[in-house]
């Protein structure tokens, strides 16, 4: 499958830039640190300085991916940069405290991402929902570049594309994938390592949420849902959700459609939830997410929503039960007629 062309103004402000800030998207995965770093790697080969930089703490998984402990915080960026370059972000708020209007927006914004979601809210955006991550993207940009996917910009892309496949696990791992993530092992990238360090370890804190929030799932018109209460967290020793509990869902053989919302406390003070969803293929929840002011892939995506746990999970429960029955009968429909 080929990827959408890569926009020749984006060659243009790479090839004209020599400063560049780099950032990826708030509550972190492997394909936002992958893709991240990769690119910086990238620049860096290129001659540039480039500089990472993220609105949330370095998560333990990541802490020896190449690169990883330079990533600033918020309160360490400036504004001396002639380019900046944001990845794997479907919207300009997921970018969090990063990116300042005031200090920022007379610098031209690229996106690069791979979310079907995308609102195309740089200057330049290369948007590829036929990617299964944005280190996929990367790697090509890579080849447009003539920039070799060796070493630190190998390790750094396989961790992308592997983290957001589960291992190549998911619907949208196509042969281009397998093509790539190929050639960056023979760039050297340590696929054992890679799966060791990010899929295959739990911190016993995450057995023990598991244990306090298992009991409590529910399962109802083909929707399994979990809520993540801050009193869990709190007795877990953690201080947020642990995002294997949604692929444990996502494995329910009953439910076509899940779901984990986590209880949090707002920008403004006020309660709020965190929903993480999950399709089987066949099966869509990027459009819901969408509508909820959040965004992602069909088989996985999530928003945030102000208001109370309880009323949130009864509402956003209802929403993922119609799109299901929806969803469901136009594929019975389909099938009819085939």
């Amino acid at each position: 499958m080929m990827h959408t062309p890569i926009p020749t103004e984006l060659l243009t402000l790479i090839d004209q830039s020599q400063r560049v800030l780099c950032i990826s998207h708030v509550s972190p995965d492997g394909d936002a640190y992958g893709s991240l770093l990769g690119m910086v790697w990238l620049l860096r080969h290129l001659g540039k300085e480039a500089t990472p930089a993220m609105h949330d703490p370095l998560v333990t998984e990541f802490n020896d991916l190449p690169g990883a402990r330079e990533i600033l915080s918020p309160r360490r960026v400036d504004g001396a940069y002639d380019l900046i370059i944001c990845l794997d972000a479907s919207s300009a708020d997921r970018m969090g405290d990063v990116y300042k209007p005031q200090k920022h927006s007379h610098i031209p914004l690229a996106v690069i991402d791979h979310h079907a979601t995308n609102t195309n809210f740089g200057a330049v955006n290369w948007v590829a929902p036929e990617c299964a991550a944005t280190a996929q993207m990367v790697a090509y940009l890579a080849d447009a570049l003539d920039a070799p996917l060796t070493g630190k910009i190998a390790q750094c892309l396989l961790t992308g594309i592997v983290t957001d496949t589960l291992c190549f696990r998911t619907s949208n791992t196509t042969p281009a994938v397998l093509e790539v993530a190929m050639r960056l092992q023979d760039g050297g990238a340590d696929l054992p390592d890679i799966v060791q360090r990010t899929l295959a370890r739990l911190p016993f804190a995450a057995l023990q949420l598991w244990s306090l929030v298992l009991p409590e799932t529910r399962l109802e018109e083909g929707v399994v849902w979990a809520t993540v209460r801050r009193d869990q967290l709190q007795a877990a020793g953690l201080k947020d959700n642990d995002s294997r509990l949604n692929t444990i869902l996502s494995t329910i053989i009953e439910a076509d459609m899940s779901a984990i919302f986590t209880e949090k406390i707002g920008k403004t003070g006020e309660p709020a939830v965190e929903c993480s969803f999950r399709a089987k293929p066949g099966f869509s929840v990027s459009e819901l997410a969408f509508a909820l002011g959040g965004g992602g892939h069909p088989p996985a995506s999530g928003c945030t929503l102000e208001g109370p746990l309880d009323a949130t999970v009864a509402r956003v429960v209802h929403l993922l039960q119609d799109a299901r029955r929806t969803q469901a009968a136009h594929r019975g429909r389909r099938q009819a007629t085939t």
